[in-house]
């Protein structure tokens, strides 16, 4: 049976593009080894704790986080000197790909661990990293 609102229109127009589908999963995959063999705290306040205290290395945000939320931890991340990257998916595809089964709107990433997330992200600062 064909969808009246016209078959597969609404899957293209949500659907994320190749090159940011390719771009999300080998971030994906970074952040799977960060996950494994590095240390990270999940969440806002906890993020923003790393931050005060000069710990974070690179944040991570879903692109749904709140502006009010999104805007406070740019700004600590301003003020330190520290990398922040917009996730392209949602808070619950950030919590799917940290292996969680929860939402996951910031992430702060203190010790990459193997993985060269920090060198590779967009927006991460290079002089933080080494």
């Amino acid at each position: 049976m064909s969808n009246p609102k016209g078959g597969d229109a609404g899957v293209q127009a949500t659907g994320l593009s190749k090159k940011s589908k390719k771009s999300n999963e080998n971030i994906n995959a970074r952040l799977a080894l960060v996950m494994k063999s590095g240390k990270f705290v999940l969440g806002y306040k906890q993020t923003l704790k790393t931050l005060r205290q000069g710990k974070a290395k690179l944040i991570i945000l879903a692109n749904n986080t709140p502006a009010l939320r999104k805007s406070e931890i740019e700004y600590y991340a301003m003020l330190s000197k520290t990398g922040v990257h917009n996730y392209t998916g949602t808070n619950i595809e950030l919590g799917t790909a940290c292996g969680k089964f929860f939402r996951v709107c910031s992430l702060s990433i203190t010790d990459p661990g193997d993985s060269d997330i920090i060198r590779t992200m967009p927006g991460a600062d290079q002089s933080k990293a080494e």
